[in-house]
């Protein structure tokens, strides 16, 4: 476990040396942050709330929506209209009938530092993975309005045969095979903000300096180690 020093959060997370002062911004930004949470799994409201304490933390004056199948106490909740289990529940986002341009966040992940840079990005972005780069990783992205459509339609097309012929890389596998979105890298427009809980911090035993965000993928999750 990466024990919290003094330089800690409000709630008690390891912030990025910078994040402090840039907490205080509140930028001018048109992004809703998005979660997700489909019932049944290992994911609660309570991880909600977690996730929703923490961005608004860093990212004062956010509004906040979640796709749910459940009431999630402290935000305005949209229900979910399919049943598309785990993952594939985050395809929802891609309603184009919905106006948001979305910032969303997986529910295990942990915000350390300010987002303001994150929130002012134009166009779609998502991570390259942790793991297995060059392909694509869904645990953060920037979904703006104009390209819901397009995405939508192609899997609502066949969502059954999508979710058999990707059912191992999951959502993040179908997105990354719509190549007609031209998807930047979080990694590369906002360099050194994001890291791995598992591949950067346990290794330096630190946040490194100026991560805003940190990605749990698998275990532990971040309430498994005191996030």
């Amino acid at each position: 476990m990466v024990t919290p020093t003094e330089n800690t959060s409000a709630a008690g997370l390891p912030l990025a040396k910078r994040s402090k002062d840039e907490a205080r911004e509140s930028p001018d930004s048109t992004k809703t942050i998005a979660f997700v949470l489909r019932s049944g799994g290992e994911y609660a409201p309570r991880h909600v709330t977690r996730l929703l304490n923490q961005v608004t933390e860093h990212l004062p004056g956010a509004k906040f929506r979640c796709f749910s199948d459940v009431d999630v106490p402290g935000v305005e909740v949209i229900p979910l209209q399919h049943g598309w289990p785990g993952w594939w529940a985050k395809m929802e986002l891609f309603r184009p009938e919905l106006p948001d341009n979305w910032l969303y966040f997986d529910l295990d992940t942990s915000i350390v530092g300010s987002l303001a840079d994150m929130a002012a990005v134009d166009g779609p972005v998502i991570m390259r993975d942790v793991v297995d780069p060059p392909d694509l990783q869904s645990a953060i992205m920037a979904i703006p309005q104009s390209i819901k459509a397009a995405v939508w339609e192609a899997f609502t097309a066949a969502p059954a045969d999508h979710m058999r012929r990707f059912a191992e890389g999951g959502d993040q596998s179908f997105i990354e095979s719509c190549r007609w979105v031209d998807w930047r890298l979080w990694q590369d427009i906002c360099p050194g903000q994001l890291c791995s809980y598992r591949m950067d911090v346990q290794r330096l035993g630190r946040v490194p300096d100026g991560v805003r965000a940190v990605v749990f993928h698998a275990k532990p999750r971040p309430w498994e180690v005191g996030w």
